[in-house]
């Protein structure tokens, strides 16, 4: 019986991961901004939250975009509403908590929080009063246009209005909980991203009382309305949830006089800050985490328009939330809810399905994996690769006589999970199966939890992460015994190892058998799962221990060589950029003429076309049918081109406090697929990227 690998969360809380890769730049360590930065900051640096907002503005460009298909386009309003909620459960959150702790650390372009959130509430009134009039002025006539119809519960016809009363009765009504607030009953307790209905009842004798009534968020919050024969068949009809709710609220209060009724929207604190240095089990201090966020702080508050003032002073007193985290909106609260529509049997109104390919080698049910990997490296790129190669690949080595052991990080998983699945029959089937499963991604913490209890029960030897840092890694390793050889296969990503993303992100996975990578990977794991001394990798760059020197490094000997007269280029895909050390390095490879292309999703703290300072640097943000999620790293290297791919962000969280892996393409094959095919595809992209100015602000031509 094999002997399980100790957990993190048992051992002495002085184990580190090492800081080497912190020392490589001490200028700006974690949470600090220097003085020459803070005298630059207006010239060369943006502010990475103003940044971010400005990514959701794209994502609002693309839902006004006519030339998208329509459901798509509301899928893209959806979205833009579930990632301000994000931004503020995170970001905002982040910034209050600076203030409420009297920290004044100053933002990378020299803003206190204070300045930040001012700035922040300006920007997102702006583009949530541009959201709204995206819905009222184009979506909803497109919509209805097309035979999709929501309607004011008011336009329906009395017949219509009979059936869904009755609806109400039969499907909505046994769900409601109506909770009164006085002075025997306390106000109800407001979950995180719940919409609700703040209601004043009247009783007999003239007195006034306040009431919640939550709407729930187990029934479709866009009701089908039944057709009406009287009129001519518009197609289809949908209402609101809360608006027939509003209109049956008598029946939740039977005897009272409805005075008034309006909807709001709480967005609670989720961001988390775990004390492990203070704990011996990881495991049981996240749950307690995960349950301590429901009762967060409130950031922001959602009302109606029309809600009046006294009955907003209600819920900002008993929610304690200050007058600036109240946005008042004039349509639906929360148009997420817009993304029920995009499941409409309607494939007019969508984009055009595609098949994902599988490679060659892989295509035949009786490949062997082990031998096409090893005649050559493999890469996929996803989606237009199918995700399905590489559950195959830890399905053979489950099955596989040979196969001694299975190595794996695991961040995000998503539901009934194939991946999960081979490593059971690995154990089934006598493999040693070790499994890093990061229990600190961020919403993901709850399920995470359970994949590492079902994993450990099967008897799989799961370690909870590191104390310090998260490991974000995208790391599989394959040990097999091969006659007297053994022999190390890897999937090496950029993207978690979630079937259902891989259909919906781009990113990039590589198949390889490479010694020196193989043994890298082993003394990572090795570091992952227990004690080890040997941190020095050969060929791959591992946050924090070397990726921060390593990138600095290859980004000065561009430099070197555009100084000797040979032409320095660099191409970096990523979702962010915010790190100060690498942007002034950058900065100074744009003054030495080496040409810097940056392709990034989100946010950009670099200023580019500045002269003298950034002015050979391009940034180039691509919002499109899938979410950018690889990272490459493209090096000219004097025409010896290299290119790294990977987890990793240059932000100081992933090069600091998080495991990162960035993996070098050896093959010349691959090496120019992923240059010509993909990079110079993004660069010439004319539809869908948009082009940073010096301002900030990004324009759909260069």
């Amino acid at each position: 019986m094999a002997i399980p690998f100790r957990q993190i969360r048992d051992e002495p809380s002085n184990v580190r991961f090492p800081t080497s890769d912190l020392d490589a730049d001490r200028r700006f360590p974690i949470g600090e901004v220097d003085d020459e930065v803070a005298r630059d900051s207006a010239s060369v640096y943006l502010n990475s939250e103003l940044s971010l907002l400005q990514f959701q503005r794209r994502v609002l460009e693309e839902a006004r975009d006519s030339r998208n298909p329509l459901l798509e386009r509301v899928q893209f309003l959806a979205i833009l509403n579930s990632n301000l909620d994000e931004f503020f459960m995170v970001r905002v959150a982040g910034l209050l908590q600076q203030i409420e702790s009297g920290v004044e650390t100053l933002s990378i372009d020299g803003r206190a929080p204070g300045a930040q959130l001012e700035a922040i509430r300006t920007e997102c009134i702006g583009l949530i009063q541009d959201a709204y009039t995206a819905y009222r002025a184009a979506l909803l006539p497109e919509l209805a246009a097309a035979g999709i119809t929501i309607a004011d519960y008011r336009s329906l016809s009395s017949g219509q209005r009979t059936q869904l009363q009755s609806y109400f009765q039969e499907s909505i009504y046994p769900v409601l909980t109506p909770l009164a607030f006085d002075r025997g009953r306390p106000f109800p307790h407001i979950s995180n991203l719940s919409l609700n209905l703040a209601v004043v009842v009247r009783d007999e004798a003239g007195v006034e009382h306040f009431a919640r009534v939550k709407v729930p968020d187990t029934i479709q919050q866009l009701i089908l309305v039944p057709q009406d024969h009287n009129r001519e068949a518009p197609g289809e009809v949908f209402v609101w949830l809360e608006e027939v709710i509003l209109a049956n609220l008598h029946s939740l209060f039977p005897g009272l006089e409805i005075v008034e009724a309006h909807p709001f929207h709480v967005t609670r604190d989720a961001e988390m800050a775990i004390k492990e240095i203070e704990t011996d089990d990881l495991l049981a201090t996240i749950e307690e985490a995960v349950w301590q966020r429901r009762f967060r702080d409130v950031v922001r508050l959602l009302v109606n328009a029309r809600m009046p003032e006294p009955l907003l002073e209600i819920l900002t007193t008993n929610l304690e939330i200050e007058p600036c985290g109240v946005y008042r909106v004039d349509g639906p609260l929360n148009l997420g809810r817009l993304r029920q529509l995009t499941s409409l049997a309607r494939p007019d109104l969508k984009d055009r399905p595609f098949l994902a390919q599988t490679p060659p080698d892989f295509v035949s049910k009786d490949v062997d994996f082990f031998a096409a990997i090893q005649r050559e490296d493999v890469l996929l790129h996803h989606p237009f690769d199918s995700f399905q190669p590489v559950v195959e690949f830890l399905k053979r080595a489950a099955r596989d006589p040979s196969v001694l052991a299975i190595k794996m990080t695991l961040y995000r998983l998503g539901r009934d999970s194939p991946v999960v699945e081979a490593l059971l029959e690995a154990v089934r089937n006598g493999k040693q199966v070790a499994v890093v499963v990061e229990l600190q991604a961020r919403f993901d913490e709850e399920s995470n939890i359970e994949w590492a209890r079902a994993l450990e029960r099967q008897g799989v030897h799961v370690v909870y992460g590191l104390p310090g840092v998260k490991v974000h890694s995208k790391v599989a390793l394959i040990v097999r015994r091969e006659g007297e050889v053994i022999r190390r296969y890897l999937h090496l990503a950029t993207g978690n190892y979630n079937p259902t993303t891989a259909h919906l992100y781009t990113d990039m996975g590589l198949l390889t058998c490479d010694a020196e990578i193989g043994e890298d990977a082993t003394a990572l794991f090795n570091y992952l799962t227990g004690y080890s001394g040997n941190i020095q990798f050969r060929k791959l760059l591992v946050a924090p221990v070397n990726m921060r020197q390593r990138l600095a490094e290859m980004i000065r000997r561009e430099i070197e060589q555009q100084k000797r007269g040979e032409r320095g280029h660099l191409i970096f895909k990523m979702n962010a950029l915010e790190d100060p050390g690498l942007i002034r390095l950058l900065c100074e490879a744009s003054c030495a003429g080496v040409q810097v292309d940056l392709l990034v999703r989100g946010i950009c703290c670099l200023r580019p076309g500045i002269r003298a300072v950034s002015d050979n640097i391009r940034v180039i943000s691509i919002v499109g049918r899938f979410l950018e999620h690889s990272r490459i790293f493209y090096f000219r290297h004097g025409g010896s081109e290299e290119i790294y791919l990977g987890s990793a962000d240059l932000m100081p969280r992933n090069l600091n406090r998080r495991v990162e892996v960035l993996f070098p393409i050896r093959s010349p094959r691959l090496i120019r697929r992923i240059r010509d095919d993909i990079l110079s595809k993004y660069l010439a992209d004319d539809t869908n990227a948009r082009h940073m100015k010096p301002d900030g602000r990004y324009t759909s031509k260069p």
